[in-house]
């Protein structure tokens, strides 16, 4: 523990180069929230970061601190901080819009083009003992809801805007592209929602088998089976709606293959190259819609109840946990061992 004016926080400095250290603690503004925080959910952006110093347009060009699926307790309040007071325990919403353009006016403030991500460099994000965060992106989570599920709820509201871009109703047939933890949690948000029934497609058999041990999915592997045949034959002709959630340019090519006629197609990871090749002709012909998403908006109060009453469960996913003084050993064996972790949580105490 630092003193009162510094912390102890994981600090990278370039690509593999994560370093524990002591650094200043930030300073609550007048609208803002000192949190104090009691764990954090390492996510996959975090690993590219960590990996390879960037992601999209974002790029690791000095040291900065990651993280951004976080739980704590508010330690500080501003003077003009509404709606929260010392000692709440909160999730964080990392997305700091500005507030005064049309996307923020208008409620779909994940689309403001000066929005402040933290994690999302040169923002810094959460892998710290403290961040000091705008009083109205903190959500007071539950007695009865632990901190490692309270830091679920921003992943878990990716899954929430993906299934609301897709307008999903009950016994819609779905397929999820990808059995990473978004994609996991992007299942379980659409049976959530009376959806179904799903198929998760992997290429990695081990998270294939996690996936039918959570919930007894149909899955299918690539390497080993026919993924459109299969999906056409189990949906009747085609799923209702196909989220990606893998980033990967030959997914999102596939996706379209696999909806129906009339379907949606919703694009969840963020694309591994500018311009992925895309089957135009099918989209065209089968008048498919394909949708975006970009984070999420006005998701948390949704993802704490979904989460707060168990309809979404996502302790499950929880392969490891490390003390936050092992921060480097956490992010070293997330990056470095994709095959055997899911979710991988780094607190005040671990394993």
């Amino acid at each position: 523990m630092g003193s009162d004016t510094t912390m102890n926080a994981a600090v990278l400095h370039g690509p593999n180069d994560l370093r524990f250290e002591v650094v200043e603690r930030p300073i609550p503004k007048e609208d803002e929230a000192l949190v104090a925080i009691a764990v954090n959910g390492i996510c996959g952006s975090d690993i590219h970061f960590f990996k390879e110093g960037r992601l999209g347009p974002f790029v690791v060009d000095r040291p900065y601190i990651p993280g951004h699926e976080a739980a704590g307790r508010v330690d500080r309040v501003g003077a003009s901080a509404a709606g929260i007071r010392e000692g709440d325990r909160v999730a964080i919403e990392p997305g700091i819009p500005c507030r005064r353009c049309r996307h923020c006016k208008t409620g779909r403030y994940n689309l403001c083009r000066n929005v402040r991500f933290l994690s999302a460099p040169p923002e810094n994000g959460t892998f710290a003992e403290y961040a000091a965060v705008p009083a109205d992106f903190l959500h007071r989570i539950p007695d009865t809801m632990s901190d490692e599920e309270a830091a679920f709820a921003e992943p878990l509201s990716v899954a929430i805007q993906a299934c609301n871009r897709a307008a999903l109703k009950p016994a819609t047939s779905f397929v999820v592209l990808g059995a990473g933890p978004i994609g996991l949690i992007t299942y379980l948000t659409a049976v959530a929602y009376g959806a179904g029934p799903g198929i998760i497609v992997d290429l990695n058999a081990n998270r294939l088998e996690f996936a039918r041990s959570l919930s007894g999915v149909q899955t299918l592997n690539p390497v080993v089976d026919d993924v459109v045949r299969s999906v056409v034959d189990a949906t009747d002709g085609g799923a209702g709606t196909v989220f990606d959630c893998t980033g990967s340019s030959k997914a999102a090519a596939l996706a379209p293959e696999l909806a129906a006629a009339g379907g949606v197609v919703v694009l969840v990871g963020w694309p591994e190259v500018a311009n992925p090749e895309f089957p135009l002709e099918t989209i065209l012909e089968k008048e498919i819609d394909v949708r975006g998403v970009n984070r999420y908006c006005n998701t948390f109060p949704a993802a704490i109840m979904l989460l707060s009453e168990r309809r979404v469960d996502l302790r499950p996913l929880i392969s490891h946990r490390f003390a936050f003084s092992s921060v480097v050993d956490a992010f070293s064996f997330a990056a470095g061992s994709p095959s055997e972790t899911i979710k991988v949580m780094v607190g005040a105490t671990g394993a």
